[in-house]
């Protein structure tokens, strides 16, 4: 059975644009980003009522934000995550928590936004232990989401299988973002048929569905550049996505629909998110008996004890430096250059082969979100 679901969190304006959905019983899993409260001291007690209502009938999914999973460096931050997750599991029964691809920039742990990195044997192995202690923590199924931003058309062409050698070893899945892949077919001109066919769709066990924006740039006149920014409703294009995609995920168990808060203020605006969950509904309605399922739930393997987590200094040393570039590069001429007198020039990086719009993307990104995060794709 297929679970049509919100990403549901302590904002007023996405739980006005709910109530009538919650109300009538539509809304049958709550997806929660449960590392976004860090600024609450207290939490009213219907929130936690209704997490822990949706949780008993199995239905709660967590998805976190700032655990920076790449980072080169484990952080104390890191550790308080984790420390904060344990807390969480053991008041609320999740049925599976998942995280972002990507590593974090900016230098305080809740700003920053989601940046790509080298698909290297390095990145992989700390990916693995950073899903490891999550999932020692959780001790329920992990996964990851694909990335909304690549640098470039190679990078997007290897992002399914990283993400497949990533969650292997610890039996995790994917959260496929069809807005996120939706934002890379047009960015690099590439069919979405095309990009599915390189994900392993047999690890998806959950799908967001999302809205975002246009942003004209200079370097490429031709077309805007598409932003995974969740502040409008969701395109036909990702509907028609959706309907294609489902039967292709045997072990899909959930359907996420997202926005920010920041775009419920107006009532139209909310009446649009109930329409779309409407239209997500109906869709999913006519796959009642979806393709059949490979039976993986994606239970946790039983593993060695974990020891001291990885790091590589040279790859945090980059980060640092890609993230103060973008964050600090007043135009696209400035970073690429300040990219070329980098040590991340001649690396696995690939700097010299990202695309000029997107590196300009990556900026406006970094500058955007550097003095404090609001929740991505």
């Amino acid at each position: 059975m297929l679970y049509p679901s919100i990403a549901c969190n302590l904002d007023t304006d996405i739980l006005l644009a709910a109530l009538p959905l919650l109300e009538s019983e539509r809304v049958q899993a709550l997806e929660w980003s449960f590392d976004t409260l860090y600024q609450v001291r207290d939490i009213p007690a219907w929130f936690d009522e209704l997490l822990l209502e949706y949780g008993r009938a199995g239905r709660l999914i967590g998805h976190g934000v700032f655990f920076s999973l790449f980072s080169g460096r484990w952080s104390p931050e890191q550790a308080q995550w984790l420390e904060h997750l344990k807390k969480q599991c053991s008041v609320f029964q999740f049925d599976h928590i998942t995280e972002h691809f990507g590593f974090m920039t900016g230098a305080d742990f809740h700003s920053g936004a989601p940046i790509s990195l080298p698909f290297t044997a390095s990145t992989l192995a700390i990916g693995h232990d950073r899903l490891r202690r999550i999932q020692e923590v959780c001790a329920c199924p992990v996964g990851l989401e694909n990335l909304a931003f690549a640098y470039s058309l190679e990078e997007v062409k290897r992002h399914g299988d990283f993400l497949n050698r990533l969650v292997e070893p610890v039996n995790g899945f994917i959260i496929l973002d069809l807005h996120n892949l939706y934002c890379q077919a047009h960015n690099f001109d590439m069919p979405a048929e095309e990009l599915l066919d390189l994900y392993p769709l047999e690890r998806v066990r959950e799908i967001h569905i999302s809205g975002g924006s246009w942003e004209n740039s200079p370097l490429l006149p031709e077309r805007p550049v598409r932003r995974d920014t969740h502040d409008d409703a969701v395109p036909a294009e990702v509907f028609q996505l959706l309907r294609n995609t489902i039967p292709l995920c045997p072990n899909l168990k959930f359907v996420v629909l997202e926005q920010m808060g920041t775009a419920l203020h107006t009532e139209a605006n909310r009446r649009q998110f109930r329409q779309d969950f409407d239209a997500m509904h109906t869709i999913l309605e006519a796959f009642d008996a979806p393709a059949q399922s490979t039976g993986n739930t994606f239970a946790p393997f039983s593993l060695p004890a974990l020891g001291t987590p990885l790091e590589d200094a040279d790859l945090y040393r980059q980060q640092r430096q890609l993230s103060e570039i973008l964050e600090t590069a007043d135009s696209y001429e400035a970073a690429r250059q300040m990219l070329e007198n980098s040590d991340l020039a001649g690396t696995a990086w690939g700097t010299e082969h990202w695309a000029p719009y997107m590196l300009e993307t990556a900026m406006r990104i970094a500058q955007k979100w550097q003095k404090g995060f609001q929740q991505p794709a």
